[in-house]
C-alpha cells in the first residue's frame, strides 16, 4: 500500500524552520521523505537539504529565492513574529504580507496536487465578524502598496497586529484556496494552533501575563507540543489529504469551540 503521508522525491519549502513549529514540521516532513529547504533569517539547527536566508519582510529576498528554488510539491508558511516585541508593522509584514508574497511566487512552481499551508492562530478566531476591516488589505495585492496600508492601520487607536494577521492569513486561505484550486489543483489551507510550547510562548506571556495564559481555556489541559502541530501541518500538504482545501483547521484543543458554542 501506498504510504500517503510520504514525502519522498518531494521537494519542499518550510519556514521559520530554525525554531518552533516550523523545525518541527522541517525535522518531520524530512522524516517523511522529503527535501526540505529552508527559509529564515538564521540557519536552522537541525540538518536540511539546503537553507537560504529570506526575511519576509523583503519582497526582493522572497522573490529571489523563490526563483533561486524553482519547482516544489509543497509550502509551509510557519514564520511567524509575536506582537509587543516587534513593531505592528514588522509583525504584519512577516505573518501576513510576506506570507502571501511567498505564496505567489511559489504558485507558479507548484503542480495539480501539490499544496500549500500556513500556521494562522487561535487568535484569529474573530475573522467572520471583522471581514470589513481584513479584506480592504487582502484586495491590495502590491508588497509596497500593503506596507503603506498596513503603516496607516497601525496608526489607528486600539490595532492589534497579531490577532489582525493571523485574521488576514485565514480569510486569504479561504478565498484564495477556492480560486486557486479550479484552473491549478492546487490546494491552500491553514491551521490556528491554541498555545503551543514554543519560543515565542514567552513573548505571549510577556504581553498577556501570566494570570491571563495561565487562565487560558484548555479543554485538554495543557498546551500543544510542536511536533503535534507538525503533523497536522504535514498531512494538509500531503497526499492523505488530496480533498481537503480552504480550509482553516483550529488546532487548539477545542479553545475555539468552546468560544464559539458559548
Amino acid at each position: 500500500m501506498r504510504h500517503l503521508l510520504s514525502y519522498e522525491g518531494k521537494r519542499v519549502i518550510v519556514t521559520g524552520a530554525a525554531s518552533g513549529m516550523g523545525e518541527a514540521t522541517a525535522r518531520l516532513v524530512g522524516e517523511l521523505g522529503g527535501e526540505v529547504v529552508a527559509l529564515d533569517v538564521k540557519k536552522p539547527a537541525l540538518g536540511v537539504a539546503r537553507f537560504l536566508e529570506v526575511d519576509l519582510r523583503d519582497p526582493r529576498a522572497i522573490e529571489s529565492a523563490a526563483a533561486e528554488i524553482g519547482p516544489v510539491r509543497a509550502l509551509f508558511n510557519c514564520a511567524g513574529l509575536p506582537g509587543g516585541a516587534f513593531s505592528p508593522l514588522d509583525v504584519m509584514l512577516v505573518n501576513f504580507v510576506g506570507l502571501r508574497h511567498l505564496t505567489e511566487a511559489v504558485i507558479p512552481q507548484l503542480g495539480r496536487g501539490d499544496a500549500i499551508t500556513s500556521i494562522s492562530s487561535a487568535a484569529g478566531l474573530m475573522y467572520q465578524a471583522l471581514q470589513a476591516q481584513v479584506k480592504p488589505l487582502l484586495a491590495i495585492s502590491d508588497f509596497a502598496a500593503s506596507r503603506d496600508w498596513v503603516a496607516a492601520k497601525a496608526r489607528e487607536p486600539g490595532f492589534e497586529p497579531y490577532s489582525f494577521s493571523k485574521m488576514c492569513t485565514i480569510l486569504y486561505t479561504l478565498t484564495r484556496g477556492c480560486s486557486l484550486a479550479p484552473a491549478t489543483g492546487i490546494r491552500i489551507n491553514c491551521v490556528s494552533p491554541g498555545p503551543t510550547d514554543t519560543p515565542m510562548m514567552e513573548y505571549f506571556i510577556s504581553q498577556a501575563g501570566e494570570e491571563f495564559m495561565d487562565k487560558f481555556p484548555r479543554p485538554l489541559g495543557r498546551n500543544a507540543r510542536p511536533e503535534e502541530q507538525a503533523w497536522i501541518l504535514a498531512f494538509l500538504n500531503s497526499e492523505a489529504a488530496s480533498y481537503v482545501n480552504a480550509e482553516n483547521v483550529f488546532s487548539d484543543g477545542g479553545f475555539a469551540a468552546g468560544a464559539l458554542t458559548r
